[in-house]
């Protein structure tokens, strides 16, 4: 049976290609990325697990529209909540447009969503850390206790 083992990249493709650039450039520095690749039409970073392209759209294209069809947002996972609340920070300083400020979206899922300069929407987000945390406790007090 054939298995997928990951997601390789995504491309998504922008109406102002320099505009993007000059947004995704210092936000994927701030992530802990580098560049992949720079060509006339399209960059991508990496961090070494997760990869990450814009390519310039077609002249005639029309504008991204939240609703339509296709993508609907793209979330990168950071190590902690902590984290989630610097990249807040770091969307404020940048004038990013920030849709839902950090906060718990779910049950142990933390959260801020923000949009690039077409209005596509991303989120930084972290899950699970309260309930690692409260496990990492209990199997501290077993170890304790024997």
């Amino acid at each position: 049976m054939v298995r997928v083992v990951g997601i390789d990249h995504l491309v998504v493709r922008v109406g102002n290609f320099e505009k993007s650039k000059a947004f995704y450039g210092p936000l994927f520095e701030f992530l802990g990325f580098e560049v992949l690749g720079d060509y006339a039409d399209m960059i991508g970073w990496s961090n070494g697990k997760t990869r990450f392209w814009i390519a310039r759209a077609e002249p005639r294209a029309r504008r991204y529209r939240a609703g339509d069809v296709g993508f609907h947002h793209y979330a990168f996972e950071l190590r902690s909540r902590a984290d989630v609340d610097a990249l807040q920070a770091y969307l404020q300083q940048a004038g990013a447009r920030i849709v839902d400020p950090a906060d718990e979206y779910y049950d142990d899922y933390y959260a801020v969503f923000f949009l690039d300069p077409d209005g596509m929407k991303l989120e930084g987000m972290k899950w699970g850390e309260r309930q690692a945390k409260a496990k990492r406790r209990k199997a501290a007090r077993r170890r304790a206790k024997s």
